[in-house]
């Protein structure tokens, strides 16, 4: 890691970290609650918001137009209905009874960095869904919380803090367009080059798993299982498949591989079946890799190019005649071929000639 340690908080603002494998505890029942504040509406309005929310025998929240479809309405008018519903909760004594649930709630996700994507911030409240539509209807009612629809650039997410929540988002696209497409970064230089786009935020949220959390937002930035980053199209940092996979288990050797390694080593790495023939026929396939030896595989990016021995000798001869020995040497360098099976080729009248004093040209 480079210096992120110097740069990141290790432990987060005010209380312990709060994951979507730790579930948050609160003093409220959210239950309760809800139930209390769908007391304080019309039947009409209950019927749609408990269909709408999932706060029923069934846990699927049905569409405006679902509703509209059952009482022979329009999608607007259920819209009206909910909104007048949302309303009168809003002004109710259940409402004002609750302020210390929405309190909690308020701190949770500051606690988790102010701007939480919100399917991380509903795993983190519930691991079923029908508490979790509790707590998706307690954030739409609480004025407190402020909902972000997912666009093309970011998922959906929740923020109690629009400050903030602007700083991160115009921090997150500064630093998609600071990436190159092939550029790859280890965590700790994403995490570094975050903080410094990050201008102004509270000292508090430079927390390494609140940073990470923010990333996450981005659906233009991303890491691959090797917890490198960068753009989450680069064929470096998504992982579609074997060639893939292959490709992070090569890269991260930082040497040619055998095929029957890679496939393996994904196994081992990944917990990913792949086949050794199957992880063969993808490695001859993609461009990314190049054979330099009997079933060794390389990766292009090192400067290795493809073709057989005897256009690797081609390449080697273009500039300047060179002796056996240099040829040799040269070819050895980026092919794991025997002195043998270099000298066959370069014996070869019809692409090599041997010069009077003794160094080799293309014929």
């Amino acid at each position: 890691m480079s210096n992120i340690s110097k740069k990141v908080n290790k432990t987060s603002i005010g209380a312990t970290k709060t994951s979507s494998k730790k579930k948050a505890v609160f003093t409220f029942d959210s239950a309760t609650t809800v139930k209390r504040l769908l007391a304080e509406v019309p039947e009409r309005a209950r019927e749609v918001l408990t269909y709408r929310f999932g706060l029923g025998t069934s846990s699927e929240r049905e569409t405006l137009e679902a509703i509209g479809e059952r009482w022979g309405i329009t999608r607007e008018r259920v819209r009206q209905i909910e909104a007048a519903g949302i309303d009168a909760i809003r002004n109710s004594k259940a409402f004002t009874d609750a302020a210390g649930a929405f309190d909690e709630l308020a701190s949770h996700i500051k606690v988790m960095g102010g701007i939480v994507p919100e399917e991380i911030l509903l795993e983190g409240l519930a691991s079923d869904e029908k508490t979790r539509n509790r707590y998706r209807f307690l954030l739409v009612v609480g004025s407190a919380f402020f909902r972000e629809r997912e666009t093309d650039e970011f998922y959906a997410r929740w923020h109690v803090d629009q400050p903030t929540a602007k700083k991160v988002h115009t921090a997150l696209s500064s630093l998609y367009a600071g990436l190159s497409d092939a550029e790859v970064l280890s965590e700790g230089e994403m995490l570094d080059r975050f903080i410094e786009e990050l201008r102004g935020i509270n000292d508090a949220y430079k927390n390494e798993e609140i940073l990470k959390r923010w990333l996450s937002l981005s659906k233009h930035i991303g890491a691959n299982p090797l917890a490198e980053w960068g753009r989450a199209a680069s064929p470096a940092i998504r992982t579609k498949g074997i060639r893939d996979y292959a490709y992070l288990v090569i890269k991260r050797s930082g040497k040619p591989m055998h095929f029957s390694d890679v496939a393996q080593t994904i196994g081992t790495l990944f917990a990913k079946e792949a086949h050794v023939a199957t992880t063969h026929n993808e490695l001859i396939k993609d461009a990314r890799f190049v054979l330099v030896g009997r079933g060794l595989y390389a990766l292009a990016e090192w400067g290795y190019s493809p073709g057989v021995v005897r256009d690797v000798i081609k390449d080697v001869l273009k500039k300047k005649p060179l002796s056996r020995e240099q040829v040799i040497e040269a070819v050895k360098k980026v092919r794991y071929v025997k002195d043998n099976t270099i000298l066959v080729n370069l014996n070869d009248p019809r692409y090599f000639r041997r010069l009077k004093n003794g160094t080799y040209a293309i014929a």
